[in-house]
């Protein structure tokens, strides 16, 4: 188990401190365990997979063949486990029913629950010092769901926390917009459980606004647009930053990854039957109140949309690096993601291109033994695959074990479309034109799309 500060144990003794009980997380557990490594799983929420718990509702676009990491279904074998259907296609609640609370299960001790990680230094030294610096094992501080503080000590930190807990706001400079902050009341940050009772009479015969251009976009105006046909006056507003152009929608039919393309379609079929319409150019600057208590939202220039009764924020996440901070991390200065992988997921760059299988070459940092994995490897990218983080902590996994070979071989085929959406060139006014995913005008419009209206609509 977990080494206090006292231990006289050697480095290569220590524990590997995995920070997130969740797919990639349970994974590098799993690898470990392979490996003859014992890992620490240290997990803030209660059960395994908090995280995914929380957008149970939501289905998946991978397939369960797509979901169960290769290591972890071998610790599982032995339990009796039944492995679901490859093809079939399953929520956040199955995934975290049917695999990944019975991986944790199997991992037994090894995962904590309720424990929170506040701090990961190198064992003495502050991120100034250079004497002796990779000699020392880190130092891990928690604190558990009662208050109490502790410290142990690892040999090495895999941070699979993910970006959950830090949704990206309204404004379309990255911070919040004005008035954001006091109409909580009226604005969410995650995709709707519309089966919820309370949270259907929340929208039932309402306007609401989405703000975003992602997957989980797609996904809330898909479930409003089914609202709409059920109950009168229910009607989505779609806020984008740019134009419609060829790929506003995703990769379509041409996604290897069927189900989100099909996810992009359903989306665009909301629109197109006028259950949604769409404000296109609008970078949200502020949020005010009406008289009845609605929300106006208001652009950069002053441009004002009509009043909504709710609005949903859906424009991404971000890492959370503030108890990494006496660590050296190599972090590109835009998506605060490793240096050497945000070349190629960088939307500034890519538009629906391949992410080709990456490990420890390009998750290492300056601090040695200390990796970001997972959603949280990505930093402010979109698009993230399990599959991604199942290869990346078998890298990784092999690379602490010392197995080089291994740890550089890649064993990953990935579909194409692996990365869609983000900022960068979709806001350049004439990126949709060009092909290249972006918006059409620059000055912004509201549009309503009818049925068969060009991708180009919008006076361009």
């Amino acid at each position: 188990m977990a080494a206090s500060t006292n231990s006289v144990l050697t480095t290569d003794q220590l524990p590997v401190v995995v920070i997130g009980a969740g797919p990639i997380g349970l994974a590098a557990a799993a690898h470990l365990v392979e490996r003859g490594i014992e890992p620490l799983v240290l997990e803030a929420g209660p059960a395994a997979g908090s995280a995914v718990r929380d957008w149970s509702h939501v289905r998946l676009f991978s397939t369960w063949g797509e979901l169960i990491d290769p290591a972890a279904e071998k610790l599982l074998a032995p339990t009796g486990w039944v492995r679901p259907d490859a093809s079939g296609y399953p929520t956040g609640g199955d995934w975290a029913e049917r695999y990944l609370q019975p991986l944790a299960d199997v991992l037994g001790e090894t995962v904590r629950y309720g424990t929170t990680v506040t701090g990961v230094a190198r064992t003495g030294r502050d991120r100034i010092v250079d004497a002796g610096r990779d000699e020392q094992p880190f130092t891990v501080h928690l604190q558990s769901a009662d208050g109490h503080e502790e410290r142990i000590t690892a040999r090495a930190v895999i941070d699979a926390s993910g970006t959950w807990s830090i949704p990206s706001p309204m404004g379309a400079d990255g911070l919040p917009a004005l008035g954001e902050k006091s109409a909580a009341d009226r604005i969410s940050y995650r995709v709707p459980d519309l089966k919820d009772p309370a949270v259907r009479a929340r929208y039932a015969g309402k306007r609401t606004a989405v703000v975003g251009s992602g997957a989980s976009a797609f996904t809330a105006l898909a479930l409003l647009a089914d609202l709409a046909k059920e109950e009168d006056g229910t009607h989505a507003v779609w806020i984008l930053r740019r134009g419609i152009g060829a790929n506003t929608y995703g990769g379509g039919e041409a996604d290897q990854l069927p189900a989100r393309g099909a996810l992009g379609l359903r989306a665009k079929e909301a629109v197109e039957a006028g259950h949604a319409s769409a404000a296109i150019g609008f970078r949200t600057q502020a949020v005010e109140r009406d008289r009845n208590g609605r929300l106006v939202l208001i652009a950069e220039g002053g441009r004002r949309l009509d009043p909504v009764d709710e609005v949903i924020v859906l424009t991404g996440f971000r890492p959370d690096l503030s108890f990494l901070s006496e660590l050296r991390l190599g972090l590109d200065e835009r998506l605060q993601a490793p240096t050497a992988l945000a070349p190629l997921i960088d939307p500034n760059v890519h538009s629906c291109g391949t992410v080709y299988p990456h490990g420890v070459n390009e998750l290492s940092h300056p601090e040695q033994g200390v990796y970001l994995v997972g959603m949280k490897s990505y930093g402010r990218a979109p698009t993230f695959l399990a599959m991604t983080g199942y290869e990346q902590v078998r890298s990784i996994t092999a690379a602490i074990a010392g197995d080089q070979e291994a740890a550089e071989r890649v064993e990953l085929t990935l579909p194409e479309t692996g990365v869609c959406g983000g900022a960068g060139l979709f806001d350049a006014p004439d990126a949709a034109q060009s092909g290249e995913g972006g918006g059409c005008c620059a000055a912004p419009a509201t549009l309503q799309i009818d049925i068969g209206a060009p991708a180009t609509s919008g006076g361009c």
